[in-house]
Formats: C-alpha cells, structure tokens, sequence
C-alpha cells in the first residue's frame, strides 16, 4: 500500500480537537467528512465532549478504536507535538495537521515544526502540513477540509502550497463544471511535499493531470527526476508564484519558505516537461483540456463562428502562439457554400453569420473535421436570441464523436451559456469564455505534445575527464572564492574544453621568455585575485609584435592597474597567442539552491549584459538540449552561415557546454564559471575559451 493512500483513501479518520462549535474550524472539517459521502469509519477526539453530530467522541487518539489509520490534528500548535507522539503509539501512519503557528511565524514556529518532524520519523509517520487545509479524494468521498462544497468528481488531481487559495478555487471550478479526481493543500511542507503527491497521483487510475500552485521548490533535482517519468505519461500543469521580486519577498514571509531564481524554476519546468502557466485561469483551462483532448498533431486551425469579431481575436491569439489558419480544401469550401447562407464565408475563418444554426454548426464541423489540412477545429459561438446556446453544444458534442483532433469551443458570455457549459464539459469537450484564451491553452498543449516528442529520443552520455587535476587546483583555494584565469585554464583543459594557448609570467624576464615561446603576435593580461574584470581597470593588451613593444605594454599595464586598483595584489600576466577569426560567445554556470548547476549559453564578448541574447538549461543535458540551447539565441543563428557569414563549429560549442555542465555536477563547491568570451571557430575546427573564471562557494572561504 502506498504510504500516501491513507490521506485519501482511509478506512478510518480521527478528527484531534473535533468541535460542536459551527464557528469552528474543526466543526466544518468534522461535518464535511460526514456529507460527501465517506463511506470509512468517522471519530471525533476530545476530551470535553461525549458526541458530536451523533457520533460517540472519544477522550484521546489512544481511545480510538480500529479501524483508524487517518488522524487530522486541529489543535493549537504547542499541542500537536504530543497530539503526534499519541498518533505514533497509537500506529497511525499518517497525520494532516491543519493547525498554523510554525515554520510561517518564525523561529520558535520552526523549532515546533521540527520537533513535530521527529517524532513523525521515529515511528514512521507522514505528515501533510503544518498550516493546510487537508485534502479531498471525490472518488472515496473523503474531506477532511473545510472549504464549503467541492468539486465534481473528474480527472485532475490538484495540489497547492497555499491553503488560502484553495477555496476560491473549489468555487470557481464547481461553477466550469471542472472535475477534479483530489485535492491536496500541502501547507508549509515539513514532510510531505509536492514531489512525493506527483508520485503518488502518478499511480492513481481516478487522475489524468496534476495540477500544481507552487510557491518554492525543497529539492530540485528530485522534483525534476520524478516530473521527467510522470509526465511521460500525464501531463503535469504547474502555477508559480513569486516571478518578480516583490512576489518572492511576499513568499518568503508567507511560506518561511525562499524562492530560488525565476530563471532557474521556468528552466526546469521546460526541461522536464513541467507545462507552466502565468494565471490561475489557465491552470484549470489547461488542465481541463488535458482531461479530455487529444494532443495537435500540427499547428492548422480552423474556426467555425456565428461572428466576425470573436473570429479575428481568435486568429490574433492563434498566430501570436504560433499556430495558423488552416488551407481548406476547394472540395471543403463547396460543400459548405452549398448549406450555408449564400453571403457566409466559406474561408478559414468559416463565419456562418448571426442567424447560424444548431443544424449548420453540426454539418460544417463534420465537414472541416474530414478536411486533412485541419489539425485542429476551434468552434465559436455569440449567442442570438433566436438560437440556445445549448442545442450547438449538442450539436458540437455530436459532430465531434469519434474525432482524434482537439476541439476548443469558445462560447461567449456567461449567464446564457452556462448550460451549454454544462453540456460540452460534461462530453468531454471544453468550453471558453474569451477567443483569446484559445491560442494560450493550444501552446501548452503543443508544448507537451513537443516534449513527449523530445523525451523519447533524449540519450546518456559519458566524457572523459581528468577529476584529480581539479582537485589539486581547488585544494589551493580553501580561503579564496575567486578563481582567475590562471588557473581556470587547467581546470576547462581537464574536462576536454579547449583553451587558447598561453601561459604565466610572474615578472617582465618570464614574460618576454614566453614571447618566445608564443608569438610574433600575442595577448597580455593581469593576474590579480581582486581584480574581476580586467578590461576595466587597463588589465589587456591586445597585439603585441615584438619584444620592444611587449616591455613597453608590460610597464604601462603595471602603471595603470596600481592607479586604478591600489589596493589589488598583482601576481603577474599571462601570455597568450593571438586568437584567430570566429565568433564571440558566452558559455556560463551559475549553481542555484534548488535545483543545482543552471548552464547558461548566449552572445558573449562584452555585450553579454547588454544584449542579454542567452539560454539556459539545467545540468547534466544531452546533445539534443545543449544544441537547442544554441539556437533558442539570435548568436545560435549566427553560427549557421547566415547571410553569407562562414559557418562556424555548433558540435564544438555543444560539447563544450555539455563538458561545463558536467564539471559542475563532480565538483559542487565551484558556484559559477565563465567562459567569456568562448571562441566558435569555422567548422570543424572547434572552440577556444580565450578567457575565464570561476566562483566558489562561500563555505571554501
């Protein structure tokens, strides 16, 4: 049995702290298990009372007669850590603590939230909450929330970290005939956590989406593990919150909880297959279209409608997700123009103007559904005083049996539409409000469709690397976080990264030794742990030709950098060949705390900050996700050839970023590398890192 089925499926449940007070909260989750038909044994706990809603109440958990392995504490929180230790000697494996006062409130709430997590551990308990409002399975009947109503029994199993928001959204689902299979509010996660429900709702027949409202992420790399394998086989539609700086400080206060970067949560949720959305809206019209659509095998639409206006906002939404109006066929168009209105347009948009009927929806969606040019049929209706919205819905539910292509309705308005709602939702075919929902929820769709695509042809991968030369590097590092390009060059050249040739010069007699050794042609550049960027300061000379002038740039640079940085201790330069032609770009990691080495690729030299042209992706990638990240970026398309440029060595920067990533994942103590600028050279010539760092983490100092 899973560890998890008892917060859905119990054979008994025992309310700690039940109430015969209404204005209870205890009294509202007592009486909600007793309504929607719970068919497991029901106790409520107190000591003060002998029955409650007509059932015996007992005086402690201990009291409590089998069956009971579901226990819903709503006692104050300086009473559940022995309301839990009653729970353990009692057997009972799994505990939803409603009460608030933890981790949310501060310090002392944090000590109380860990305690309550060691007792859980010593006997083997699982805890959902501190400071949730419980959860609901519409298929066993069980509540143990208090939200008034629930939804209808469906197909998405929803989980939130926020309690507060659960309500509104039971409302608003129950009044889309939106059907939900469970309902979790996780609280401030002491154990249980959003990654273990996606597990569990996995396995679960009644659920065919999990939908998510996500604060903060505990661990990263296990969330994106375990949502790579479940959305392989159901989609996983997930709303963050906190994407600005005011919203992650608004997290942080209400959740205890620290929000990691934005940029890091939206690339992980795109590289497993997580469908993220930006408005509540969306996270159940997405969800509920899941429920019940196939997925578009391409990007052709076609819209049927009683309406111009609704039509065009329509194909704005469709061609700013990037989706197109479908060709019809000459044979199509005919037999349209021969049962509509002569004046109706037969086109894509097919607009069978205002007085359309039930009978014309019918024939022409049979008709555009046979078309092969339409991968998808968006139906669209105002309604008229002379025509009920819901006889074209079932006009529609009919014309769309057996059909595998996605069928969106957008049906306007709301009071004269809501049977129709009802009609088309109950059939399995959804139902919007607006036309410019359609193209939002149909780019989600095609996101997973693309993804399920993808992950069938990702690939491991093994490289070759020298781990023993970066270690003797970092061991000289204990006490300093900044790693200067001295000594990043042997660190990237252990791991396959190619770097331009050179070498370190401690005086001006070693220097002109490399000379040498290096030119006619060379790069000189300051050695200084304090200095971070060296053209800033006067720390690069860039085409040295002879001795002479390498004496004179060596004295001048010297000059310069004391002037502008007195206090930087100065080790000495590097030498380096010149670099031949390619193309500047940037190939970077930066580890963020919840999900580990985020790569970064994009336009490099010193425009990167300007131009911001950049990709991302977790660590470890494939081949496949490390040459997408080139061409997610205008310098990715600059490497192609484009408009008579050379063609430069992609494969080569592909590799190099899948190397980097690599080098992040054996060694976490490095916090972020920067190859900038990395030289693309033509093709198959490869690449050169012509300068880099590398940024400890600051327990090495």
């Amino acid at each position: 049995m899973h560890p998890l089925l008892p917060f859905f499926k119990p054979q008994g449940v025992a309310i700690i702290g039940a109430s015969s007070n209404p204005t209870k909260l205890s009294f509202g989750i007592f009486k909600n298990l007793l309504q929607y038909g719970f068919q497991g044994k029901i106790y409520p706990v107190n000591p003060n009372a002998k029955e409650i809603l007509g059932l015996t109440c007992y005086p402690d958990i201990l009291s409590v007669p089998d069956p009971v392995d579901l226990a819903v504490s709503v006692v104050a929180s300086n009473l559940t850590p022995a309301v839990l230790e009653a729970c353990g000697q009692r057997g009972i494996k799994a505990v939803t603590i409603i009460s608030g006062g933890f981790r949310e409130i501060g310090p002392e709430g944090e000590k109380l939230e860990k305690q309550c997590l060691e007792i859980a551990h010593k006997y083997g308990m699982r805890l959902v909450g501190p400071n949730c409002v419980g959860t609901m399975d519409l298929y066993s009947g069980l509540n143990t929330t208090f939200i008034h109503g629930v939804p209808e029994k469906g197909h998405i199993g929803f989980l939130s970290q926020s309690g507060a928001i659960c309500g509104g959204i039971v409302d608003y689902v129950r009044g889309k005939h939106i059907g939900f299979s469970n309902f979790v509010s996780l609280g401030n996660e002491a154990d249980v956590t959003e990654t273990d429900m996606i597990e569990y709702l996995a396995d679960d027949p009644d659920t065919r989406v999990i939908a998510l409202y996500v604060e903060a992420i505990k661990d990263g790399s296990r969330f994106m593990g375990v949502c790579e394998q479940v959305a392989k086989s159901k989609p996983i539609v997930l709303l963050k919150a906190g994407k600005t700086q005011a919203g992650a400080k608004a997290v942080s206060s209400h959740t205890g909880s620290i929000a990691g970067a934005i940029t890091a949560y939206k690339t992980a949720f795109k590289q497993c297959g997580v469908i993220e959305v930006d408005t509540v809206t969306d996270l159940f019209d997405v969800a509920h279209v899941l429920t019940c659509q196939a997925l578009p095998r391409g990007n052709r639409a076609v819209i049927l409608t009683n309406s111009g206006g609704p039509a065009a906002l329509a194909s704005d939404s469709l061609g700013m997700h990037g989706f197109s109006l479908a060709n019809l066929e000459k044979e199509t168009q005919e037999v349209l123009r021969s049962h509509l209105n002569p004046s109706a347009q037969v086109s894509n948009p097919v607009d069978m103007l205002g007085g359309a009927e039930p009978e014309d929806y019918e024939r022409s969606f049979k008709e555009l559904a046979k078309d092969p040019n339409v991968d998808i049929l968006l139906p669209i209706l105002v309604p008229q005083a002379l025509i009920k919205a819901e006889k074209v819905a079932d006009a529609i539910v009919n014309a769309a049996k057996g059909l595998d292509k996605p069928v969106l309705c957008c049906f306007m308005g709301d009071e004269a539409v809501q049977e129709a709602r009802r009609v088309l939702h109950k059939n399995g075919i959804p139902m919007f409000t607006f036309p410019d929902s359609l193209g939002r929820v149909l780019a989600s769709m095609k996101f997973y469709a693309d993804w399920i695509e993808k992950s069938h042809r990702k690939t491991e991968w093994e490289i070759r690397r020298h781990r023993s030369t970066v270690e003797e590097v970092l061991s000289q590092y204990k006490y300093q976080r900044l790693i200067g390009e001295k000594d990043t060059r042997p660190i990237l050249e252990s791991y396959g990264i190619p770097v331009i040739t050179g070498g370190f010069a401690a005086n001006l007699n070693e220097a002109q030794k490399l000379y040498q050794e290096f030119g006619p042609s060379v790069v000189m550049k300051i050695v200084s742990p304090h200095i971070l960027h060296k053209s800033d300061v006067g720390g690069i000379r860039i085409g040295i030709r002879n001795p002479e002038e390498l004496e004179a740039a060596y004295h001048q640079m010297m000059e310069e950098v004391k002037q502008k940085m007195p206090e930087a201790m100065i080790e000495g330069v590097l030498i380096e060949k010149m670099a031949p032609k390619g193309q500047e770009v940037i190939i970077g990691m930066k580890r963020d705390p919840v999900f580990g080495p985020l790569l970064m690729f994009g336009f490099g030299g010193i425009f990167v900050e300007v131009f911001q042209d950049v990709a991302f992706r977790i660590a470890p990638v494939d081949h496949q996700e490390a040459r997408e990240m080139v061409f997610e970026t205008k310098s990715g398309k600059l490497l192609t050839g484009y408009r008579n440029l050379p063609e430069f060595d992609v494969e080569g920067i592909v590799e190099g970023i899948q190397r980097l990533g690599q080098l992040a994942l054996d060694f976490p103590q490095i916090a972020e590398v920067e190859i900038n600028p990395c030289l693309v050279l033509p093709k198959g010539q490869g690449v050169l890192a012509l300068d880099g760092r590398i940024v400890l983490a600051e327990e090495q100092s």
